[in-house]
């Protein structure tokens, strides 16, 4: 099967996209895999095939997979760079400023900017109110807390074999535990590549965020998001589930701003500081949580797979 596709990203959290308005394109976990793979296929952190939607007042639909193959509700970055394509290639008129997106977890309204040649370089996504309620995260823990008249899993501690890490569990359509580090020097030696200069960047995700993502707590395992507050903002590394580490996470990002507002470590409104760059979050004050932030298209092709 010979696909054409346009590899995107949001903060170098990159993607395959693939046109399927015609609906006739199904992938396999191992084809998905290969099309993510950096060495023998195009290389991404997971696929989008643009399809059409079956609501009335949707633009497109965003099918989703990691770069295992699997399939996932939501993803933030992958939302922007879904919207950059319906609008680059002519299925949302550039002039609009706003459109509905269908995606696995539901509508998410969109306004976006364009440049002069009406090529999308920022969008807002209304990405939903959080879901904090244990089940629906879905976190195997005891709710703790309660925010307005949900319960929540609030800095509940999960062992491992580097001790144990306190996690704050919010889903925003896709599973987040969210942890934050306020003393890297009483963390142990094992889990930094560099034990001379512990900090959130020498923090080793593979290690940890591994072992976190897969945890019997998080029965359809989990994002892992590892958060230092300081002044400027939200500083974070993801361990994704599926994935490993990206370079952004649009949920997870949206998921630590929520968290953090929750725990009384930050406000509502946050500039969050990843690895790949940037993103606005805000919860707003009818409790949905908008995120802002650019995609950009690095190129095009053909590849042909089994």
């Amino acid at each position: 099967m010979k696909l054409s596709f346009t590899k995107m990203d949001g903060l170098g959290n990159d993607f395959v996209m693939i046109d399927d308005m015609e609906g006739a394109i199904e992938l396999e976990p191992r084809q998905v895999a290969y099309l993510c793979d950096r060495h023998f296929g195009i290389g991404g952190d997971g696929v989008i095939l643009v399809r059409p939607s079956e609501k009335d007042d949707c633009a497109g639909y965003m099918h989703y997979y990691n770069a295992d193959g699997s399939l996932a509700q939501m993803c933030g970055n992958g939302v922007r760079c879904f919207s950059k394509f319906l609008i680059d290639h002519g299925y949302v008129d550039a002039s609009a400023g706003s459109f509905v997106a269908d995606t696995l977890a539901g509508r998410r309204p969109i306004s976006f900017q364009v440049d002069e040649a009406g090529k999308m370089t920022v969008a807002t996504v209304d990405m939903g109110q959080p879901i904090l309620a244990a089940a629906e995260v879905p976190v195997a823990l005891p709710e703790n807390a309660q925010y307005e008249a949900a319960g929540y899993v609030r800095e509940t501690a999960i062992e491992s074999p580097w001790g144990a890490f306190e996690f704050t569990c919010v889903s925003m359509g896709n599973p987040h535990a969210i942890t934050f580090i306020e003393d890297f020097q009483a963390l142990p030696d094992a889990i930094f590549d560099d034990p001379s200069n512990k900090s959130l960047e020498t923090l080793n995700l593979n290690t940890v965020g591994r072992f976190y993502e897969s945890n019997p707590a998080f029965p359809e395992k989990a994002n892992i998001e590892f958060i230092q507050v300081c002044e400027d903002g939200l500083h974070m590394r993801v361990y994704e589930r599926g994935d490993g580490e990206t370079l952004a996470c649009g949920t997870g990002a949206c998921a630590s701003n929520v968290a953090a507002a929750l725990t009384g470590r930050a406000g509502r409104v946050n500039d969050v500081h990843l690895r790949g760059g940037v993103l606005h979050i805000d919860w707003s004050s009818n409790g949905h949580v908008f995120m802002t932030g650019p995609a950009a298209a690095s190129f095009t092709g053909e590849i042909e797979i089994d």
